[in-house]
């Protein structure tokens, strides 16, 4: 009897074993974009007014419809990319259903100043498609007396940061064989290093955290502030208390305040919460509006810029 509760026992600690690594082994949600480069080499992009600057950003979808290597490019990295094991977004069909927001964005304006909003399409995408990764492709044909060849290049920007996490390029032989041949042939041969890059980064992520930014502000017309005594306390000892609690290894900075004002960066959230659900800076910051509400009957509005930063704004909604 005594051996097969040992055996028991040791089942246990094995299959502990198995699901902790299968939540190790999770991989980042990826989705793949034409580079900056590229579109503007081709000229696929659009001009936007921002405060009177002129702004001129890639155009994804003319890219997609027009270019004849664009989308065989991407299906065959998104391919390879999906045997690795990842979860990847489509880019295409993402910018069609961003389509079907435009209206609504179009009509939002200020209340004081009557501006509206801006967002370039990687902002879209990174506000809808919420994928981990944003992987950027992009190629140039050299045509020389032996051949075709290609310069291909991969580069992959954390979505939350647009910190660049990964990247590697490579110039091919020249080939008498097809472009599309080409450019599949030097996306395989960069494959396995790329995925090595992205392996050790979204490793460090799951140990240390993703990165955001967090602001606390105050409505005008709220009588309190910051420095408001709650309990034994300011608020804003109060949230710092929270942030410790609630960040991985505590790890964030309290890089400024004033009574109205408080900037929290380098603000280190979970990869998932305890549902399984990937975590953003709305998520985390929406955890922290309804303990504002619950402990000390504050309301709050949650506001966002892209995945990696949120602004709360007390005092109503």
């Amino acid at each position: 009897m005594k051996r097969i509760v040992q055996v028991f026992i040791l089942l246990a600690i094995a299959m502990c074993a198995i699901s902790a690594n299968a939540q190790t082994a999770k991989k980042p949600t990826l989705m793949i974009v034409p580079s900056d480069n590229w579109c503007a080499q081709r000229y696929f992009t659009q001009t936007f007014e921002n405060q009177g600057q002129q702004v001129r950003v890639s155009d994804y979808k003319t890219a997609f419809q027009e270019d004849t290597e664009l989308g065989g490019v991407v299906s065959k990295l998104g391919e390879l990319l999906t045997n690795l094991g990842y979860s990847l977004k489509d880019c295409e069909q993402e910018l069609k259903a961003i389509e079907t927001r435009t209206v609504e964005d179009n009509v939002t304006m200020s209340n004081t100043s009557g501006a509206a909003l801006i967002e370039s399409p990687i902002d879209q995408l990174k506000r809808h498609a919420k994928s981990d990764i944003i992987i950027q492709v992009g190629w140039q044909v050299n045509r020389e007396s032996t051949g075709k060849s290609v310069t291909f290049s991969i580069e992959a920007f954390d979505a939350y940061t647009s910190k660049r996490i990964a990247t590697s390029s490579s110039n091919s032989e020249p080939s008498n064989e097809s472009i599309p041949k080409i450019l599949e042939t030097a996306a395989k041969a960069q494959i396995v290093t790329f995925d090595e890059q992205l392996i050790r980064y979204f490793n460090t992520l799951n140990e240390d955290g993703r990165e955001i930014i967090l602001t606390i502000r105050c409505w005008d017309n709220w009588n309190n502030n910051l420095e408001t005594e709650y309990g034994d306390n300011e608020l804003l000892d109060c949230i710092d208390n929270w942030m410790h609690n609630n960040t991985v290894k505590g790890a964030y900075n309290l890089t400024d305040n004033t009574e109205t004002w408080a900037q929290f960066e380098q603000v280190r959230i979970p990869l998932f919460d305890d549902k399984g659900k990937a975590m953003d800076a709305r998520a985390f910051a929406t955890n922290l509006r309804k303990y504002l509400q619950k402990q000390y009957d504050i309301t709050s509005k949650v506001m966002v810029r892209g995945l990696g930063e949120a602004i709360i704004v007390l005092g109503e909604k």
